[in-house]
């Protein structure tokens, strides 16, 4: 058992949060997540409408009286409802915990305090969480390079960027990126985190209401089968290493902009990967903890088997240490 500022700070049991991830992050999987003692997450950007969005809430509610989170993503949108539209849906369905991304939260903050929520702010570099801290969230998250998604424009690692940041702040910090098992959790309580943010390493369970095309490809990935698309765009994306995301890259090394990347790059194009296992027809969040997955289990069993091993490492650093 592994307590600490965050499982105190959320009501949980394990150190272990779901991410959010686009289209994936529904409502059975992050039941699953929150049920197996960790913290789930719904998606707000997969809904195109509030209406949806609400019951995809009350369908979480309906699969888990633990406690569970939203993601919003703060980044400018041209779709129909806006980040403020999501946050009074959050308030009004009484969601515990919003997980933010993109940028600063602090426009919001003052509403969020007010309805009671939580919040924890994922940034892609130390000096970031500083600046998350002294706005009033209530934790923190720091993805390094390894992260699957959006890493940011450095190419620091998870093991520097904790480490960066658990001596600036003392709010609870969550490192994400590159984590997939007990020994990763360790290490990164270890750096000075509370707690771990897996994506990639989820995406690969039963739960997940991704294609099994996709997991199989995963469990047969190795850690180089991933690629970082649209950083000469400023907006970084680690992905699959598949034919679409390949040819990105040799379009940006040629000098493309944005409107000619934007076809390729849009996530309209997600679903007939998630949904109908077509792995070369978009590009995808793939981090390199891929490197890290053998098998497909349940969430119930990945949570318990990196407690598990977390707890063998310990005690294995514990009998060595003379």
């Amino acid at each position: 058992m592994f307590q600490t500022k965050l499982t105190r700070l959320l009501g949980i049991q394990h150190p272990i949060i779901c991410g959010g991830m686009f289209r994936i992050g529904r409502a059975p999987l992050a039941a699953a997540v929150s049920n197996a003692g960790g913290l789930g997450i719904i998606t707000s950007a997969t809904f195109s409408d509030l209406e949806t969005f609400s019951a995809e809430i009350e369908m979480l509610r309906r699969l888990t009286d633990k406690p569970f989170g939203v993601n919003i993503n703060l980044f400018p949108t041209a779709r129909q409802y806006a980040p403020a539209d999501f946050l009074e849906v959050c308030i009004n369905e009484g969601v515990p915990v919003l997980e933010t991304s993109g940028q600063n939260p602090e426009t919001y903050i003052e509403r969020i305090k007010k309805a009671g929520l939580k919040i924890i702010h994922k940034v892609p570099a130390a000096q970031y969480a500083l600046k998350a801290q002294s706005i009033g969230c209530d934790a923190v998250a720091v993805v390094g390079n390894e992260t699957g998604g959006h890493p940011g424009m450095t190419d620091v690692s998870t093991l520097i960027m904790v480490r960066q940041a658990a001596s600036r702040i003392n709010i609870p910090l969550i490192a994400g990126g590159g984590f997939g098992d007990g020994e990763g959790l360790l290490a990164a309580l270890s750096l000075g985190a509370d707690g771990i943010v897996m994506g990639t390493r989820f995406l690969a369970t039963q739960e997940a209401g991704a294609h099994q095309a996709v997991k199989d490809w995963m469990v047969a990935a190795k850690a180089e089968d991933t690629l970082i698309v649209q950083k000469s765009i400023g907006s970084p994306m680690r992905v699959a290493k598949n034919a679409l995301a390949s040819r990105v890259v040799q379009m940006e090394t040629a000098g493309a902009g944005l409107e000619e990347l934007l076809p390729l790059i849009t996530g309209s194009r997600n679903p007939s990967v998630y949904f109908e296992g077509k792995l070369d027809d978009a590009i995808w969040s793939c981090g390199q903890a891929v490197g890290l997955i053998n098998d497909v289990p349940s969430c119930a069993e990945l949570v318990d088997r990196i407690i598990a091993e977390a707890s063998a490492a310990l005690a294995s650093i514990n009998a060595s240490v003379v």
